[in-house]
């Protein structure tokens, strides 16, 4: 080829989690705008905090009758204006210092809840809820170009500025 554009786009950030991979598609999810409307009058988490976090949030309170923000922290990492909305909707609670530990539910079941520990006391509790949209950030997919190409620190094609162009004549990178 004379010239090759790279497009590989990025994976959502998971918890690590075995019944994260287990229950994906099955109330787990890293889509909102995805699987969103399979949540009408329902409960679910957004684990994040933040812009896609926030993002996530409040676009699911378009379906879901309660969302609740699983975040680790004592405040959100998202800009101001996100976290006024956040903040300001009545349909998003926050559980602060908060991780989610193992999530419970079945294939057959779907997501029936989460255990959530409690960052600060190390406490554990189980919640209910009948999805979890993760939002945590995105790993780019472009592990195949490690030492072919410039990566920045966290994975991403460096570009010259203002184009499209890589290190290599003819290599061209575009998207997020």
């Amino acid at each position: 080829a004379d010239n090759i554009i790279i497009s590989t786009g990025a994976s959502a950030r998971l918890l690590g989690l075995d019944t994260e991979v287990e229950l994906m598609g099955y109330g787990v999810s890293a889509c909102a705008t995805c699987d969103g409307f399979f949540f009408k009058e329902k409960e679910v988490l957004v684990v994040g905090g933040g812009d896609s976090a926030a993002e996530e949030a409040i676009f699911l309170t378009k379906f879901a009758s309660r969302v609740t923000i699983i975040h680790r922290r004592d405040e959100l990492r998202a800009s101001k204006i996100m976290q006024d909305r956040v903040l300001e909707n009545k349909k998003i609670e926050i559980m602060w210092n908060s991780a989610i530990e193992d999530i419970i539910g079945s294939k057959d079941t779907g997501v029936t809840g989460a255990v959530i520990r409690d960052t600060v006391s190390n406490d554990t509790r189980e919640i209910s809820c009948d999805g979890i949209f993760m939002a945590i950030g995105h790993v780019p997919n472009t592990v195949v170009f490690k030492d072919q190409l410039d990566l920045d620190d966290k994975g991403y094609i460096i570009t010259k500025p203002g184009t499209t162009n890589t290190n290599i004549s003819g290599v061209f990178a575009c998207g997020d």
